[in-house]
Parts: structure tokens; sequence; C-alpha cells
């Protein structure tokens, strides 16, 4: 009998996103990370291709409802710029160089966590001791993975960039929601 591609498809995404104490311990980590930045600071988050339309969405959420700071290095100017001045595997550094104030905190995710922008973001934000939460998917042993495997980091255990995607968005927007619930004495919804 041919498995039903839906059920699989739903059946394995669960599965990545199953619920134990290191998924929980990093996602309270982020929460406490992002609900301590001081006032004067901000997040700074980005990506590439369907991680940058993420950064775009957590960008709005963090900003609008959890009342946090966030700039998405996004916009194709910025990036078009800084490409053609700096060489596209350095602008991601050289606009966190730039953007960048102490105290910020810089969110980078990327699918396969060896992009060269991201990495030497990465390693810019590792050797400046900067505060980061990252986010890859696919090799255990992906570069992104690796510079922050102590730190605020979320691995997907998947080479289907869709369950990647899916489940990034997913766990930053967890955050949100927890975040808003910690703020708030809403009565809450059932789901």
């Amino acid at each position: 009998m041919k498995k039903d591609f839906y059920k699989t498809h739903f059946e394995q995404f669960v599965e990545l996103i199953k619920f134990n104490q290191k998924l929980t311990k990093n996602l309270n980590s982020a929460v406490s990370l992002l609900s301590n930045l001081n006032k004067k600071n901000k997040v700074l988050i980005f990506g590439n291709g369907g991680s940058a339309a993420i950064a775009s969405h957590i960008a709005v959420d963090l900003t609008k409802n959890a009342k946090i700071k966030t700039t998405a290095l996004t916009d194709a100017s910025l990036i078009t710029c800084f490409s053609n001045d700096f060489q596209h595997e350095n602008w991601m550094k050289k606009a966190t160089e730039s953007y960048y104030d102490r105290g910020d905190i810089v969110i980078i995710i990327s699918s396969s966590g060896k992009s060269k922008n991201i990495v030497n973001a990465a390693n810019y934000c590792k050797k400046n001791k900067i505060k980061m939460i990252t986010l890859s998917g696919m090799n255990n042993n992906n570069n992104l993975n690796l510079i922050n495997k102590n730190g605020v980091n979320f691995w997907i255990d998947s080479y289907l960039y869709n369950h990647i995607e899916l489940a990034h968005l997913y766990l930053l927007l967890l955050i949100v929601d927890k975040i808003l619930s910690k703020k708030s004495n809403i009565k809450k919804k059932k789901l």
C-alpha cells in the first residue's frame, strides 16, 4: 500500500519539533535573552532566501507584538550595496558591524548552516562576544551549529528545506508567544 504523502510529511515534521528537554532549555534561554534585553538595545536578525523572509516576519512580530526593537537586515539595497562593496561572503558580517550596538542580540537563520556569509557573521559575533541565537538544519556538524554549539542554538534534523524553514519559523513564533504570555495576563484561547 502506497504511503500517504501528506500524512508522512506531517508526521516527519512533528517528529522534528518533538518536545524534549534540550529544546525546552533552548526555548527558555532564547526567551530569557530577548525578554531581558535592555530597552535601549535591539535585535538584529538575518538569513538568506526563505530564511530572510522568516527574519522579516519575526522582526515585525518582535517589534509590534513583543515590543522588542528588531531590525531585519534583509533590505535589497543594503544587501546589494554591502555585497558589492565588501563581497557577498562578507555582507552580513559588515552589516552586523554597522548596525550592532553593545548589548544587542543577533539572530542568525540558515537552513544549511554553511553559507559563507552566514558563517562569517557568526564568527564575527563569536569573536566579539556578541550574544546570538542561531537556527540551522541539515548536517549536525554544519558550521553555524558548531560555532554556536554552546549558545542558544536550534538545529533541525532534516535535509528538507521546507521542514527546516517551517520549524525555524514555528520555533521563533513560539518564542514570541512565550514572551507575550509573560507580559500579559490575558486569558488564553483554546487551540
